[in-house]
């Protein structure tokens, strides 16, 4: 996309360790001289929060949750999470063997979510569906996989950008009104809703959460919220906050930069934003070369 991205280089994956990434990065900078940089797979959050103080003396800034931030809020400990910070939480068990599911029958009514432990979930309406879905998982993101009590309810999102004092600099939530078969938004609308700030609020202020995240929640039929999962770092949604007067990224980069960094008081509600799919026509010789160099 050559409008919009100037330059482009691979960087190993996560599994390649963090001693390959940083040396990819050195070699990227002595090119560059980046500023800032905005990681945005939970995945390879771990290798930057590891290498932070590393990159910051080759001159690359990030504003990352800390270590300790970011292992709290994994799914494997949201049940902890939820008592620790008083907020209601689904029941979720972490399984190794799938035969440790057939156990939770007694405990929890069908449908069960499957989630792994990065990316992925599915309902799962019986056991068969549970070990399927349990199988698919662990092979594309390994084990543990957590088995989660399904809230019946509406599907809400709230996006925002913490500055690691309890502050909350930006936030913004949206209704999703579109949902793709993984879960995923494919449209949504911004919302005044003042019980799923408040939550915001109690998350920055007794996590003194830092950097960006996204909190998903369901609302049950009695009007209650509950988490289902932190993501520690900004969604694809992003652009919707951006788009009714909240520029996260902008604030990010701000705050990563030691510059002021004022908090945003007001967003436009009723703002939707709709994402859609383009076929791009490339030059082959291109594709072989981000291939082979990877560099474009």
């Amino acid at each position: 996309m050559h409008d919009i991205v100037d330059k482009t280089y691979q960087i190993p994956y996560p599994s390649a360790g963090t001693e390959v990434l940083l040396s990819r990065l050195a070699y990227i900078q002595e090119q560059e001289k980046m500023d800032v940089i905005i990681p945005n797979f939970d995945a390879e959050l771990y290798s930057f929060i590891k290498l932070e103080n590393k990159l910051k003396t080759m001159g690359i800034h990030t504003f990352l949750p800390t270590m300790e931030q970011f292992e709290e809020r994994h799914k494997v400990n949201l049940n902890d999470f939820g008592k620790k910070y008083g907020i209601h939480v689904p029941r979720s068990k972490t399984i190794y063997n799938v035969n440790e599911a057939q156990q939770l029958e007694k405990d929890y009514e069908w449908p069960l979510v499957v989630k792994g432990k990065y990316y992925d979930a599915s309902l799962a309406y019986n056991f068969d569906q549970v070990k399927a879905a349990y199988n698919k998982i662990s092979a594309k993101w390994g084990l543990p996989i957590i088995i989660q009590e399904f809230i019946h309810g509406t599907e809400y999102n709230v996006t925002g950008l913490g500055d690691g004092e309890g502050n909350t600099i930006a936030a913004v939530p949206m209704r999703k009104q579109y949902i793709t078969d993984k879960g995923k938004a494919w449209g949504g609308i911004s919302i005044s809703d003042k019980q799923a700030l408040e939550l915001t609020e109690r998350f920055m202020q007794s996590t003194r959460w830092r950097g960006g995240f996204e909190l998903e929640l369901m609302k049950d039929k009695s009007g209650d919220y509950y988490l289902l999962e932190i993501n520690p770092r900004m969604p694809a949604w992003i652009y919707l906050a951006v788009g009714v007067g909240q520029n996260i990224p902008e604030a990010l980069t701000r705050l990563a930069m030691g510059w002021p960094t004022p908090a945003y008081t007001h967003y436009d509600v009723g703002k939707m934003f709709i994402r859609y799919a383009w076929d791009m026509i490339v030059d082959l010789h291109e594709f072989e070369q981000i291939s082979t160099t990877g560099e474009l």
